[in-house]
């Protein structure tokens, strides 16, 4: 394989990470199956047939539509046994020491590692979280809980895919592990506690599940919104809440959405989270998305004019995910064509992920936008009401119509509660006049920039 297929591979292999999920792809994909590129084919090899039936059922689309993305054209796929891999003396399996490391998301850091370890993906630390405006009030909190573990627990982060919240409980994770005083940091994900709940409860037993992941100093959870409706788990998640409370220890939990949207996790266990510290993140605006690509050139080494990432970050509207994808399609679709990036080239080879990036924005999403923000609902929007709660949120709605939408004042109107075609022009003005003066809007209990607030409503509306 020459120096552009191994490229090649790279990128391929990133790719179809970013579009099945990191756990997904370890486990299909990690060590076991290898992809190869010779010129414009890709072929797929498996150590077995077995495992190379389940990977061509259930993968083959996306593998098709990742290898079309970084060539730019449907590619010929060729899935086959591994004849070399096949050929090798099978390992034995370690001890359930090494197991239960896995099953918890946590390494040990002072035990040799393994072939395994050495090819998983390091866990992200806060000194790479790029900072901006969308996040700031998150890290801000995870800094502090970090100086006095179990002061803020739990600490609850919240935002769409791609926000940080992952790299957050890594940060963290990493950091606590660095600190004198703590003996045991897990990281994990919320299907990965109720696997091992499972396991305890069909043999392994529930005393040493419970001293798991109770007798330790920190526990990370991510994506707690897969514990929905698991009613035995979010019975026993409430108890390794409260004895990790009693006893002084941290929690640190993230989701894709706010509690209030998280159905099926039932009243005590949202009561609890909330008793500690709640965070949102919101996708990053384009001033952050710069330094986002900006960082990660620099870690790939990738020589990008600053042009070529100003052109990501104005056009790429969606999370860091998407931005380190486009990233890697530049750096394949270079390799293939042996030329430099230039601008020219990005917009070529990218053209089809700037075009799904500009959401198109209609009266329904503004809606949603705003009652999401303020916390109203609909009906009240639409309304006859003018209290300052519901007619500020109306006048920017109105003017983000107007912004985003080629809607005729009459139809804003008629939307936004059967107003007048004047009811919208004094809305518009109104908040011109807001933002020319550095106005304030009433956002739950205080005051608010009226930038800072359109900006997080424009942010929900791309966010979708």
């Amino acid at each position: 394989m020459n120096h552009n297929d191994k490229e090649i591979v790279l990128a391929l292999r990133t790719a179809l990470a970013e579009r099945i999920g990191r756990e997904r792809f370890d486990v299909w994909f990690g060590t076991k199956v290898r992809v190869q590129a010779n010129g414009r084919r890709v072929q797929i090899l498996a150590p077995d047939q077995f495992l190379l039936d389940r990977v061509r059922n259930q993968f083959r689309r996306d593998v098709e539509a990742v290898a079309q993305a970084v060539f730019g054209a449907p590619i010929p796929l060729e899935f086959e046994v591994d004849q070399a891999a096949a050929a090798k003396p099978q390992v034995p399996k370690s001890g359930g020491g090494h197991r239960s490391l896995e099953a918890s998301g946590e390494t040990a850091p002072d035990s040799r590692p393994t072939a395994h370890h050495s090819a998983r993906r390091r866990l992200a630390t806060l000194d790479d979280f790029v900072l901006g405006p969308s996040n700031c009030v998150a890290f801000t909190a995870a800094q502090r809980a970090l100086q006095r573990l179990g002061r803020l627990s739990p600490l609850f982060v919240y935002g769409p895919t791609g926000t940080g919240k992952t790299h957050l409980l890594e940060g963290i994770t990493q950091a606590a592990r660095r600190t004198r005083s703590v003996k045991r940091a897990v990281l994990m994900s919320s299907e990965q506690f109720t696997t091992s709940f499972l396991e305890a409860l069909r043999g392994s037993g529930l005393p040493s599940f419970r001293r798991k992941y109770r007798d330790v100093d920190l526990l990370a959870i991510d994506d707690l919104q897969f514990f929905s409706g698991k009613r035995a788990t979010i019975v026993e998640l409430k108890h390794t809440i409260d004895s990790m409370l009693r006893d002084g220890r941290q929690l640190v939990l993230a989701a894709d959405r706010p509690l209030s949207e998280i159905h099926g996790l039932g009243p005590e266990l949202t009561a609890r989270i909330s008793g500690g510290l709640v965070c949102g993140l919101e996708p990053p605006e384009e001033e952050t998305r710069l330094l986002v690509v900006q960082r990660l050139a620099q870690q790939q080494g990738l020589a990008i004019p600053e042009d070529v990432l100003q052109l990501l970050a104005s056009r790429i509207h969606g999370d860091v995910r998407q931005l380190s994808g486009a990233l890697n399609r530049l750096e394949a679709m270079s390799a293939a064509l042996g030329q430099s990036v230039t601008r020219s080239l990005a917009e070529n080879a990218l053209e089809d992920v700037f075009r799904a990036s500009t959401r198109i924005v209609r009266l329904p999403d503004i809606e949603t936008a705003i009652c999401d923000v303020f916390g109203i609902d609909a009906r009240s929007l639409q309304s006859a009401k003018k209290s300052k709660t519901l007619a500020q949120p109306r006048m920017l709605a109105m003017w983000l119509a107007r912004k985003f939408t080629r809607a005729p004042f009459a139809e804003i109107g008629e939307y936004f509660g059967r107003r007048s075609h004047s009811t919208v022009i004094s809305a518009q003005n109104k908040v011109d006049h807001w933002l020319a003066d550095g106005g304030k809007v009433q956002l739950g209990a205080a005051d608010c920039d009226v930038r800072e607030v359109l900006r997080r409503l424009e942010a929900r509306m791309q966010a979708g």
